[in-house]
């Protein structure tokens, strides 16, 4: 059985994702910061057959998600799905908490390093080693109001990049999902109206689609990909 770990797993896209794996036969290391929540997570993935480990907690506890991931036989994908905005609701720069961002760049950057770092040998061992890092197009765009959060995603692409150039033998994605009707986007624009906006299950099918293709290492968007 091919094993995952995905953080933010408790809800939204990671929670998805999560479901749509074990519904292909993954196993899973689940990480999230709500236990209650991320076992309802962990439960529905149960129903499809999965083998899951439900970790709650920060991202200090990085070995133990990659241990778990060992006693399941291995770590062939690793998903740094969880994130923050650093302000909820998203404001100017010039109004930004700098507690904010520096909270959303530990969460965004420094902890999917992190966990990186822990997860390679057992990625490197794999037979198709693969990560995903999840990014925004507030990384590219200059969206009013999303300057802080989108700076940490830019951020965390270029790590990804640099990543891939590191590891040739691995894929590295990462992956602008588009918008989507989540939590998050609720508090980062309360009152928008996100009745059009996908759900989560379905942009989970794009992630799928990298899996079994497994495309060179680059930036995906979403929307785009799943029209190719």
């Amino acid at each position: 059985m091919a094993v995952a770990i995905v953080t933010g797993a408790s809800r939204g896209l990671g929670r998805a994702l999560a479901e749509a794996l074990a519904g292909r036969g993954w196993d899973l290391v689940l990480d999230a910061r709500t236990a209650d929540v991320l076992e309802e997570g962990a439960a529905a993935a149960r129903v499809r057959g999965a083998r899951v480990v439900a970790l709650a907690g920060d991202a200090a506890h990085r070995r133990e998600l990659v241990a778990a991931a060992e006693g399941l036989g291995g770590l062939d994908l690793l998903v740094n799905n969880a994130g923050v905005l650093g302000a909820e609701p998203l404001v100017p720069l010039d109004r930004h908490p700098l507690d904010g961002f520096r909270a959303a760049l530990e969460v965004n950057v420094v902890a999917p390093l992190g966990l990186l770092q822990e997860a390679l040998p057992l990625l490197r061992a794999a037979p198709a080693g693969a990560v995903v890092n999840l990014s925004s197009d507030a990384a590219v765009e200059p969206y009013r109001t999303w300057g802080a959060y989108g700076a940490t995603k830019a951020a965390l692409d270029q790590l990804s990049a640099v990543l891939a150039a590191e590891e040739p033998g691995l894929r590295v994605w990462w992956v602008d999902p588009g918008g989507m009707r989540t939590d998050m986007l609720a508090a980062a624009e309360p009152g928008e109206d996100l009745s059009g906006t996908p759900a989560p299950a379905d942009v989970a099918p794009v992630f799928l689609r990298l899996l079994d293709e497994r495309p060179a290492s680059g930036r995906y968007a979403a929307p785009a990909f799943l029209e190719a």
